[in-house]
């Protein structure tokens, strides 16, 4: 069986996983955090939807194995999606350690230890 060739999608900071299958996403999202994050976007919007939070929990587990590129990551509030989306806050590009213009901490924000 042949492969389909890849599609080609906007980086605009918002991902819509509905239309990908499950097991595109080890690369898809990497790619796309990778994408958005040479285009200077700090903020990525991953649309998993609510269901059984089968997905949303494979969502986490990948931005967890790439520190490199994100920073925090946090469900999202009553206008972005709620518990059906998760909001990414990538790391900047640059040498700077310092976060990104206009973050703000939050409670709910999972955090990583600093790195030495």
């Amino acid at each position: 069986m042949d492969e389909e060739p890849p599609v080609e999608f906007p980086i605009t900071g918002e991902l819509d996983l509905h239309t990908f299958r499950p097991s595109d996403l080890g690369e898809l999202i990497p790619a796309y955090l990778e994408a958005c994050q040479a285009k200077g976007l700090t903020n990525v919007r991953i649309i998993h939807g609510k269901g059984t939070g089968t997905l949303r929990t494979t969502v986490h587990t990948l931005l967890d194995r790439h520190p490199d590129l994100v920073m925090s990551y946090r469900l999202g509030n009553e206008t972005s999606g709620g518990w059906g989306a998760t909001i990414a806050t990538l790391n900047p590009t640059s040498a700077s350690n310092s976060p990104p213009v206009g973050a703000v901490p939050c409670d709910d924000r999972k955090r990583r230890p600093a790195q030495a």
